[in-house]
């Protein structure tokens, strides 16, 4: 089984780190490349937006998992959340007290939430997020979320993400959602718009 991997982009004197956390499945163990057309799009979104985040003094890492799916009937804690919290260290490891805000697409987003308790994580931006409707807003407690769902996504729920915007709203300290029009899941429509969302929030939670 692969390890989890990073892929780094340095601003060369960073005040901050966004940690970009890409999208996978419910289910699967088979191990994660870069052939993975999830981490894939996430690599492409941090092509174009790392020029504006490196310019604001921010590095950009992307995280590739160890496995495709989240899993959360092989055990009590669910695939890709061990992967996060790794990361995280590694951004400790190399950076000290470096604030740090996720960026996750479909599945990303969802692990985003999860690990936005670490003390680190300062804001969690998600696109097009996977959130259940009893997924706990707790990890959220005085961190600030930004959601961007497509109305026509038929892989995760823009309703849903609405709803689980309005209930992280009581603890965290922003919650905010944008839904992005008639546009699906995997941000090939309107990319402009999908990456100024991204950019636009990462920057505010690091002012």
């Amino acid at each position: 089984m692969h390890e989890p991997a990073l892929t780094r982009s340095s601003s060369g004197a960073a005040r901050g780190l966004v940690l970009m956390l890409h999208g996978g499945a419910d289910k699967g163990l088979d191990a994660i490349d870069e052939r993975s057309l999830s981490w894939r799009r996430s690599r492409w979104m941090m092509h174009e937006i790392r020029g504006k985040l490196h310019d604001a003094g921010l590095d950009v890492w992307l995280l590739r998992y160890k496995v495709k799916g989240w899993n959360e009937q092989h055990g009590p804690v669910p695939s890709p959340v061990p992967d996060a919290r790794w990361a995280l260290e590694q951004v400790r490891a190399e950076h000290g007290d470096l604030p740090v805000v996720l960026l996750g697409h479909s599945m990303g987003g969802r692990t985003a939430v999860y690990v936005a308790d670490d003390p680190s994580v300062v804001g969690v931006v998600a696109l097009a997020p996977w959130l259940p409707k009893d997924e706990s807003v707790a990890p959220l407690v005085g961190k600030h979320l930004a959601c961007a769902h497509g109305r026509s996504d038929k892989v995760t729920s823009a309703r849903a993400t609405a709803r689980f915007v309005e209930r992280a709203s009581a603890v965290a300290a922003s919650a905010e959602m944008v839904e992005m029009g008639r546009v699906g899941h995997y941000m090939l429509r309107r990319r402009g718009a999908w990456n100024s969302f991204a950019v636009e929030h990462v920057k505010r939670f690091m002012s």
